[in-house]
């Protein structure tokens, strides 16, 4: 037999004789039958034969064989062998080939399906828009129909707040169920491209100190963020407006406040797959429910809203007063730039003062930078909010001391989230020591 390529008969062998019939030509050649695959099919090896090369390198040595290739040989009458050598791998390579595109289609209509058990998406005709909301509990029993002709409705007289990023609104489905929209101000033709892909990020993350977002709506000339609705507001609202109810911001609500708000930080820099850096933590960014359990609201959006990445951006992912200080060397959001602004509404719960405070802001400071100047000057009575006098002061200076670390200059000297929750929870764990 030749080893090229085609169609070659055999005759006259056994298959109990494991040399079928050895061949020497320009492409030497030796078969090999190895066993029957069936009726009428023979597998057989075919080696190379190589003459081996003496010291000065010519080929007078004696013949090595070599494994070269894999044959399935069909058995015909008379004792004769068809086997078609040299066309076995490629249709093995097809074979594999055309394996490896049935499961990619399978694992892609599997990740569709599963996709679409978490979803609903409704598509408006008449605005180009798309409604894409998280399948849970809360959104079972609504038809989205009846969903997205109340986005349309959404007026100034549902404004209920507004800041940096948009407006937000209130929209009510029934007498037992409402939503925040958010309408972000940049249009979705300056958006980031990875825009829906960072909303499904946002809308996978379930926490009981988290904000939950349950879909978003793209336009056009503009998107809504779809989130629960806290009815208590935020912390801002209730520390520094003119309606501030001081029992409703006890000591022990402050505390759990202080605690929820650790816990949610942690779990967004520490638990999240991958990990995700706030940006922009600040007591108006702070929600609180029916319990006044405290929920982090507006994760991710600094991101959102960031212009095109390929141009210069001077877009600041943060709020005055609330900022690092090396982020304006850098101009880079780290996850201990989150700590920082956390020691900031640390020091708002036990002040009751606003980061920009017009009494600090006539001096050219800020609280942070007051709050030191006292603590130098051993003067810390000054700083706790005359509310609070009867509270228990020794959980409150260490609530303080927390605060201070989180404000340290240098980065590396700060706790990570995950250790201030441990610190804050240790205050109560340490007094029922104490206590018993």
């Amino acid at each position: 037999m030749a080893c090229a390529k085609g169609q070659v008969s055999f005759t006259g062998f056994e298959l109990s004789k494991p040399v079928i019939r050895t061949e020497i030509s320009k492409k030497e050649c030796v078969t090999i039958a190895m066993a029957k695959a069936g009726a009428g099919v023979v597998w057989v090896k075919l080696y190379g034969l190589t003459r081996q090369r003496d010291d000065e390198g010519k080929g007078d040595g004696g013949l090595v064989k070599e494994e070269r290739d894999r044959v399935r040989c069909n058995l015909l009458a008379n004792w004769k062998m068809t086997c078609a050598i040299g066309q076995v791998l490629p249709f093995y390579i097809t074979v594999c080939v055309v394996a490896f595109v049935i499961s990619k289609i399978i694992i892609a209509v599997l990740l569709y399906r599963r996709w679409q058990r978490k979803h609903m998406i409704v598509q408006d005709s008449l605005t180009g828009g798309k409604l894409v909301m998280f399948r849970s509990s809360t959104m079972k029993s609504l038809k989205y129909d009846t969903f997205l002709k109340k986005i349309m409705k959404l007026s100034n007289k549902d404004i209920i707040g507004s800041g940096g990023y948009g407006t937000v609104y209130q929209m009510s489905i029934n007498d037992s169920t409402a939503f925040a929209v958010k309408r972000l101000n940049r249009g979705s033709a300056e958006r980031d491209k990875g825009f829906e892909r960072e909303l499904e990020a946002m809308g996978d993350i379930k926490h009981r100190n988290i904000v939950t977002l349950h879909g978003y709506y793209t336009a056009p000339h503009y998107n809504l963020l779809i989130y629960e609705l806290m009815p208590k507001g935020n912390l801002a609202t209730l520390l520094h407006g003119k309606s501030m109810d001081k029992k409703a911001l006890d000591w022990p609500t402050r505390y759990k406040i202080s605690l929820g708000v650790a816990r949610g930080i942690s779990y967004l820099h520490h638990d999240c797959i991958p990990h995700i850096i706030h940006r922009d933590i600040k007591s108006s960014n702070i929600l609180l429910d029916k319990d006044m359990e405290a929920r982090v609201s507006d994760f991710g959006l600094a991101t959102l809203m960031a212009p095109d990445k390929t141009h210069v951006s001077t877009l600041i992912a943060g709020t005055f007063g609330y900022l690092a200080p090396e982020y304006f060397d850098t101009g880079k959001a780290t996850a201990k730039g989150d700590v920082y602004s956390f020691g900031v509404v640390l020091l708002e719960l036990l002040t009751g003062k606003k980061p920009t405070d017009e009494a600090f802001t006539e001096e050219g400071t800020k609280l942070v930078t007051w709050v030191k100047a006292v603590v130098e000057e051993k003067r810390e009575e000054l700083v706790v909010d005359s509310s609070l006098e009867c509270c228990p002061a020794d959980e409150i200076k260490h609530v303080f001391n927390i605060a201070m670390m989180c404000l340290e200059s240098e980065p590396s000297k700060r706790p990570t989230m995950t250790e201030a929750v441990k610190l804050l929870v240790q205050i109560k764990s340490d007094k029922v020591v104490t206590d018993s």
